[in-house]
């Protein structure tokens, strides 16, 4: 009898790099609920079983802070500075990760309302697919606008999606394609466009939860109401 295929090992690279410079102050160590920001996301990771480890990505100067903000979660295994830009940070995180992991989920440290479900229903996507990204279908109105901000025209949101994170991908492919994009000169906003630069197909996982960045000052109060909820209705 042919032994069973053994599950593939899950690394998370946590993106805490940005300068918040729409928030006018450190999100990522934002008093939400009570704790750092950051403390919320990481929980979601530490919570999942799926997770072997957690690679934090900060900027240097912000260092003894995050660390201090994160000094009990255990599957922390290394933090490290971040690039000029998130591709770059990306990338530290990825050289990062030990040796064994087989998939990584990259996460915005600035998306504190995650949750260990939707890690795993990601993870389970990738696994299945080979790349997978958490997403919900855009249901706005969309116009494109002219060079003086007039409405030019309506865009088709019918196939159009909102991109969130986590996005779990093989962790060799994603190194490939964020280093081939680098050395191309190429600039992307997430790792599903460089993985897609170089053929890759990534496959959305519709997330009807609450999961946004947090941006604006205005969205604190949001992201504090939705958690406070969440942790009053886990008691009923």
């Amino acid at each position: 009898m042919a032994a069973a295929e053994s599950t593939p090992l899950l690394g998370a690279v946590i993106v805490a790099a940005g300068s918040s410079r729409r928030m006018g102050f450190d999100k990522v160590l934002a008093t939400l609920a009570g704790e750092p920001l950051i403390r919320h996301a990481l929980r979601a990771f530490e919570q999942c079983h799926a997770v072997r480890e957690i690679v934090v990505v900060c900027a240097r100067e912000r260092e003894t802070d995050i660390r201090s903000a994160l000094a009990d979660v255990g599957r922390i295994s290394k933090f490290v500075s971040g690039g000029e830009t998130r591709q770059h940070s990306v990338l530290h995180g990825l050289e990062a990760l030990g040796g064994g992991i087989d998939f990584v989920a990259v996460h915005d440290a600035a998306r504190p309302l995650v949750t260990p479900e939707l890690i795993e229903r990601c993870f389970g996507a990738a696994i299945q697919h080979g790349a997978a990204a958490a997403a919900e279908p855009v249901t706005d109105t969309l116009q494109r606008a002219d060079e003086t901000r007039r409405c030019a025209e309506v865009v088709d949101r019918e196939k159009l999606w909102r991109m969130q994170t986590p996005q779990v991908f093989r962790v060799d492919e994603l190194r490939r394609a964020m280093n081939g994009a680098r050395a191309a000169g190429v600039s992307v906003t997430d790792e599903t466009s460089a993985l897609r630069r170089m053929g890759g197909r990534v496959f959305l996982v519709e997330n009807a939860e609450w999961n946004f960045k947090v941006t604006y000052p205005r969205d604190v109060p949001v992201a504090e109401f939705i958690l406070r909820s969440r942790a009053a209705a886990s008691l009923t």
